[in-house]
């Protein structure tokens, strides 16, 4: 099997990524880029990607789409909508950190974090650093909000974080982000990555990539 085919089997099978998991449709708009942040933020605690998952899905789907609906949210509300997803570990300071970073959106972006990527000025680590200013947020964080924005944000293309290089590593794919990137069409870098990390997560799934192959 060539490394295409690989990256087809791949794609054909997991190419969906968190967002769009969790009902999120990444886009260049302030209402989806904060729900990307919402979600890298749940998927950054010390919690299955499964329920961060769903509490994001929850949460959207309980009205909580903007900066604003989340800032003006009583905190309760937010820990229930988390509970309601059995996010209850962290429920109570997920729900504070999540009302702290939508009042930061709207304080120091204007509600619109495309102002965040005007601000790092096409240079993917400036924008790194800018996402960990936000509560909870950390490397991990960053990898995975920048590596879902990619196909909107073409200047954070390619972005075949450190977990997603590993993934291709184990199936025999380079690993070298633009070596990666030229394996599949401009828009469907985001989907690659996010099939990588899975294999670079789930033990059985890349056996089943790696026995195609042969």
């Amino acid at each position: 099997m060539s490394e295409r085919e690989v990256v087809h089997a791949l794609l054909d099978r997991a190419g969906a990524g968190y967002a769009a998991e969790a009902g999120i449709t990444v886009a260049d708009k302030p209402a989806p880029l904060f729900q990307l942040l919402m979600l890298a933020e749940l998927l950054s605690t010390r919690i299955s990607a499964e329920i961060a998952v769903a509490a994001a899905k929850e949460l959207i789907s309980s009205g909580y789409r903007t900066p604003r609906r989340v800032a003006d949210a009583p905190w309760q509300e937010l820990v229930d909508a988390l509970g309601r997803a059995h996010y209850k570990r962290y429920d109570e300071s997920t729900a504070t950190r999540l009302g702290a970073n939508a009042h930061m959106v709207l304080d120091k972006y204007r509600g619109d974090l495309r102002k965040l990527a005007e601000e790092a000025g096409g240079d993917r680590e400036r924008a790194a650093e800018l996402l960990r200013e936000f509560q909870g947020i950390g490397p991990t964080g960053s990898d995975i909000f920048l590596r879902e924005v990619q196909d909107v944000w073409p200047w954070a293309r390619p972005y075949f974080d450190e977990r997603a290089r590993r993934g291709a590593e184990r199936v025999h794919l380079p690993t070298d982000p633009d070596e990666l990137a030229h394996l599949v069409p401009e828009d469907h870098a985001a989907e690659l990555a996010a099939a990588l990390v899975r294999v670079a997560l789930d033990d059985k799934f890349a056996e089943q990539i790696l026995s195609e192959a042969r």
